[in-house]
C-alpha cells in the first residue's frame, strides 16, 4: 500500500476559493476537508468540494476526442481532430467571413487558470467578433456599470463584509452562493459577525431566502421593481439631505444631474408598486445613511432582470452617496497579486464598439449577449454564424430560450465542443475535445481574487498527473490556435504568464512570484481591503461618473414599463424567479451522486394562498407555461414566497436524448429555460432577463 499523502489546493468549482486539504494514497482519495491553514477560507468548505473526487473518477467523463459519424460517436486522435477543425473553420471563414464562426464560453472558464491565460491567444487566432459567454446571462450589468462609472469593466466594488456595520442585500443569497461577485467563503459566519458587533443585515428579495432567514430584517419585493426601490432610496438621501460623499467628494462628477433624475421617484410614488410601504423605504435609507459604515450588495435577482443595468448602477450610487465607496466597511476594491485592471486611462474601450447583426444589441465586455446567439445562427444573411465552438458550457440548459438554441445548434454546418461530458449542448457537436479537470490541473484564481473580500494569493499544483493521452484545456486552445495560424509553438505556458504578472504586479516589490506561491501551498495573506480607488480608477480625468447619460436615458424605459402602474397579465399572472441550491453549481455538477442524492430539489415553490386558489397541493405536478414553452414539476407550497411569485431552481433538466451523463439523467428535474424567452433582456446591457418571466401555473 502506498504512503498516505496530503495535497493542498483551492477548490475551483464556485467563486468562494475555499482551501482544501486532500488526503490520498496513490490515486485513491481518502478524504477532502477544509484547509484550516488557508489564510482566506480558514477551513470553510461546502458540499460541492467533496464531489471533486466524483468528477475525477466519473466513468462518464470523456478523456479522448470523439467525432460524430453515421454509426455514432467514434474516438479519434488529437492531431486528426485539430487538423479537421482547423480545415473546416478556415473553409467556412474563407467563404463567409471571419465572423461566420462563433464562440461560446461557459462559466467553468472563469475557474480555469489555463484558459484564462490562453483564451486571448485563441481568440486572436480565430479572428471572430462573434463571441458569447455565460457572463451575459449573469453579471454583465456589473461590468457595464464599472466601465461607465470607473473606466474599467473589471473594477467592480466589493462589500467589505468583515468590517461593515450595515449590510443591505438585494436579490442575493450569499449563504448559498458563498458570495457571488463577493468571494467570501463562510458567508454565514461573516454575516453573523456583523450582528455580533452590533450591526444590522437587511435582505430585500421576493423569497425569504436562506440568507433572509438569518438577517435582522427581510423585505419582500415584487420582481423587477428593484430599480424603482433603489431610486426611492437615492431620492430619500437627497430629499432628507442625507448625502455624505466622504473623501471622494471632489472626484464625483454629475451629482446635480443625478439629483434631478431621481426627483420623480419618491418612496410615496413607488413603494406600492414594489410591494412595501413608503415609510419602510425611508427608514431603510435613513438607517444606511446613519450607520458608522454600510454597504449595499445586489446580485442575481437584481442583475438578471429587465432593468439589471439600472440596478447595478444604483447599487454603486447608494454606496457613493452614503460615503461608503472605497472606505473600510463599505464597497471597496481588491488589489489582487495578478491584476486584471491594467492602466487604460485615455485608451478606447470595447464597450459599445459593435452591435449584433440581427437585434442590434450592444457589444460589452468583448462579447455579444448570449440572448441573441440563436438569432445570429438562424437568421440568414451576411455575417450569419455557420459554425460554433463551445468551451466548457451548456447553454442549451443555462441560456434563455434553450429549446430554440438547440434548434440553432442543429442547423450549423459544423460545431466543436471542448468539454468533459456528452451533454445537452455537446450532443449537437461534430467533434468533442475533452480536457483534464479538477484535481488534474494546476490552479490560480485569475478572476475571483479581483472580487475577494480579502487580498490573498495561492497557487495549487496538480494533485494527479494527466495521462499521456490527455490534454489540459489550455493545451487544446493553444494547439487549435497553432493549427489555425500555421505558426510555430513559442513555448509560452500559463505559468510563465502568471509569473510575469505576479512579478510586475502590486506586490512584485515584495518578492511576489510563482516561486513564492509554490513555497506557500496554503496561500499567502496580503491583508484586508484598503482604500485605493484614487490610484486604480481608469476614467481619463480620474473622476467617478455618478450619472452616465446611458443610465439617465434608460429611466424612460423604466417609466414606460408599466411597473409603476402594476400592469397585469391575465394570461400569465405569475412572476417566475430562479433560485440557487447549496449542492449544485449551474448544470455540470449534477453528475455527482453525492450532490444529487436525497429528495428532488427541483420543485416549483408557491405561496399557500396562490396554491389554494389554483387547487394545488404539496407534491402535485404543476404545469408552468409561458409564451416560450411549458414544463411540469412538483409543487412545493412555501410561504417564504411573495404572493404572485413562483421559484424554480436553475441548472436542471438533464432529460434530453443522446447524452452521456448517467447520474444526471437518472434524476428528475426540468430546465426553467424551457419557459424563459431569449427576446426578454435588459435592453441597456443586453443581459438575459430570467427573473420576472411571466408564467401561468395550473395542475398538470
Amino acid at each position: 500500500m502506498s504512503e498516505t499523502q496530503t495535497h493542498y489546493r483551492t477548490c475551483n468549482i464556485c467563486e468562494a476559493m475555499c482551501g482544501l486539504e486532500i488526503k490520498h494514497q496513490g490515486s485513491e482519495i481518502l478524504s477532502i476537508k477544509g484547509d484550516n491553514a488557508d489564510p482566506f477560507s480558514h477551513g470553510h468548505i461546502c458540499p460541492k468540494a467533496v464531489a471533486l473526487q466524483d468528477f475525477y473518477n466519473d466513468k462518464d467523463r470523456l478523456k479522448t476526442p470523439i467525432r460524430r459519424t453515421a454509426d455514432g460517436w467514434q474516438a479519434i486522435g488529437w492531431e486528426e481532430a485539430f487538423s479537421e477543425i482547423a480545415s473546416r473553420f478556415r473553409g467556412i471563414q474563407q467563404s463567409h467571413g471571419k465572423d461566420a464562426v462563433g464562440v461560446y464560453l461557459g462559466n467553468p472558464n472563469a475557474h480555469n487558470f489555463g484558459n484564462a491565460m490562453m483564451l486571448p491567444r485563441f481568440f486572436k487566432a480565430l479572428g471572430t467578433n462573434n463571441r458569447y459567454s455565460s457572463a451575459s446571462a449573469d453579471q454583465l450589468p456589473h461590468h457595464v456599470a464599472a466601465n461607465y462609472m470607473l473606466g474599467a469593466g473589471m473594477l467592480i466594488p466589493i462589500p467589505d463584509i468583515d468590517h461593515t456595520d450595515f449590510m443591505l442585500i438585494i436579490g442575493a443569497n450569499p449563504i448559498v452562493s458563498n458570495g457571488s461577485l463577493m468571494t467570501a467563503p463562510g458567508v454565514g459566519k461573516r454575516l453573523a459577525a456583523i450582528q455580533q458587533r452590533g450591526g444590522q443585515v437587511v435582505v430585500v428579495d421576493p423569497r425569504r431566502t436562506e440568507t433572509a432567514k438569518k438577517a435582522d430584517q427581510h423585505l419582500f419585493i415584487r420582481p423587477e421593481t428593484d430599480a424603482l426601490f433603489m431610486l426611492a432610496l437615492v431620492h430619500t438621501l437627497f430629499d432628507e439631505q442625507l448625502v455624505t460623499l466622504g473623501h471622494l467628494g471632489s472626484r464625483i462628477d454629475g451629482l446635480d444631474r443625478l439629483a434631478d433624475a431621481v426627483k420623480a421617484y419618491s418612496p410615496e410614488a413607488v413603494a406600492e408598486a414594489c410591494g412595501m410601504t413608503a415609510t419602510t423605504v425611508r427608514e431603510l435609507a435613513r438607517g444606511m445613511a446613519a450607520a458608522t459604515s454600510a454597504v449595499c450588495y445586489s446580485r442575481m435577482g437584481a442583475s438578471t432582470q429587465s432593468f439589471g443595468g439600472l440596478c447595478q448602477w444604483l447599487n454603486n450610487v447608494l454606496n457613493i452617496l452614503t460615503g461608503n465607496f472605497d472606505r473600510r466597511g463599505g464597497a471597496m476594491f481588491p488589489q489582487p497579486a495578478f491584476d486584471l485592471v491594467r492602466d487604460k486611462k485615455g485608451k478606447p474601450s470595447s464597450y459599445g464598439r459593435y452591435q449584433s447583426r440581427v437585434r442590434k444589441l450592444p457589444y460589452f465586455n468583448n462579447e455579444f449577449p448570449v440572448a441573441t446567439l440563436a438569432d445570429e445562427i438562424l437568421t440568414p444573411g451576411d455575417g450569419q454564424i455557420r459554425a460554433m465552438i463551445t468551451i466548457a458550457g451548456n447553454p442549451a440548459l443555462s441560456a434563455p430560450g434553450g429549446i430554440r438554441l438547440e434548434e440553432a445548434f442543429d442547423s450549423l454546418e459544423f460545431m466543436v465542443s471542448v468539454d468533459i461530458y456528452l451533454n445537452e449542448t455537446t450532443r449537437h457537436a461534430d467533434i468533442i475535445l475533452p480536457a483534464t479537470t479538477g484535481l488534474e490541473v494546476p490552479h490560480f484564481d485569475v478572476f475571483f481574487n479581483s472580487f475577494a473580500v480579502r487580498n490573498t494569493a495561492k497557487y495549487s499544483e496538480p494533485m494527479f498527473e494527466k495521462t499521456p493521452d490527455q490534454k489540459h484545456d489550455w493545451e487544446i486552445l493553444k494547439d487549435l490556435a497553432l493549427h489555425l495560424t500555421g505558426l510555430e509553438d513559442d513555448g509560452v505556458t500559463p505559468e510563465a504568464i502568471l509569473d510575469l504578472g505576479l512579478r510586475h504586479g502590486t506586490y512584485g516589490g515584495q518578492g511576489m512570484s510563482l516561486e513564492k506561491l509554490r513555497a506557500n501551498p496554503h496561500g499567502v495573506d496580503l491583508g484586508p481591503l484598503q482604500p485605493c480607488l484614487e490610484q486604480r480608477i481608469q476614467t481619463e480625468d480620474g473622476m467617478i461618473l455618478i450619472a452616465p447619460q446611458l443610465y439617465l436615458d434608460d429611466l424612460r424605459r423604466l417609466d414606460a414599463s408599466g411597473l409603476l402602474q402594476r400592469s397585469q397579465n391575465s394570461a400569465y399572472p405569475f412572476s417566475m424567479i430562479s433560485r440557487r441550491l447549496p449542492r449544485s453549481h449551474n448544470t455540470w455538477t449534477q453528475n455527482s451522486h453525492r450532490l444529487v442524492k436525497g429528495k428532488n430539489p427541483c420543485t416549483v415553490q408557491i405561496h399557500s394562498a396562490d396554491a389554494k386558489k389554483l387547487g394545488l397541493e404539496n407534491g402535485q405536478t404543476a404545469l408552468v407555461a409561458s409564451p416560450a414553452g411549458r414544463i411540469m414539476l412538483p409543487v412545493e407550497i412555501n410561504d417564504d414566497m411573495f404572493e404572485g411569485v413562483i421559484s424554480i431552481p436553475q441548472g436542471w433538466g438533464h432529460n434530453r436524448d443522446n447524452t452521456g451523463m448517467t447520474v444526471a439523467e437518472s434524476q428528475p428535474g426540468v430546465s426553467m429555460n424551457d419557459v424563459t424567452d431569449s427576446q426578454r433582456i435588459d435592453a441597456l446591457t443586453g443581459n438575459a432577463a430570467f427573473n420576472g418571466t411571466r408564467v401561468s401555473v395550473r395542475a398538470a
